[in-house]
């Protein structure tokens, strides 16, 4: 079992459940999914892009990317249906666990001019979206191995409510929310 995964066993969900007054630990909210998004704009003109990227989004993930394609046409972009427009992981039990713990205490302190990560960040059903600039600050990319610096998207989907409980969730796997 993971690190972060026996923290939240022993220490979270008494904290919760002490907090929120939930009558059984099956209430409290816990991490449901992890999903990994790159998109790639420039895979139209260079499509050895889109291999890079998958390499390097399964390096970080620890799992195999999956190629997303354009659901419809847009003119303005040069895009047609069906076209390669991305990649993405979905993370779920120990995989995630393990990706979260190196997110929360690797990862995110080697950001230049780190502050904290936006605590308004919430859709309003308890889930938390972030953006990362360059892969360059996960430790399994070389830097002189990669083509092009490239940002991705994190999700990190909850079971709570509300956002205030997944905020304090969130809080607790310490996660390093801005003042």
């Amino acid at each position: 079992m993971t690190r972060l995964k026996d923290r939240y066993k022993s220490e979270i969900v008494p904290a919760l459940q002490e907090k929120f007054r939930y009558k059984s630990p099956m209430q409290v909210p816990q991490l449901e999914k992890i999903v990994l998004n790159m998109g790639l704009g420039d895979v139209k003109d260079v499509p050895k892009s889109l291999e890079s990227a998958v390499n390097d989004m399964g390096v970080i993930a620890g799992q195999k990317a999956v190629i997303t394609k354009a659901k419809k046409s847009v003119s303005a972009f040069k895009l047609r249906e069906g076209m390669n427009v991305g990649c993405m992981v979905t993370l779920r039990g120990d995989r995630m666990y393990e990706f979260i713990d190196k997110l929360i205490s690797i990862a995110l302190p080697r950001v230049r001019d780190f502050r904290g990560i936006n605590p308004n960040s919430f859709d309003g059903r308890g889930n938390y979206a972030m953006g990362v600039r360059e892969q360059l600050i996960f430790p399994e990319i070389d830097y002189d191995k990669i083509d092009k610096i490239r940002g991705m998207d994190i999700v990190i989907v909850t079971t709570a409510e509300t956002d205030e409980e997944a905020r304090e969730l969130l809080t607790l796997f310490g996660m390093p929310f801005s003042k």
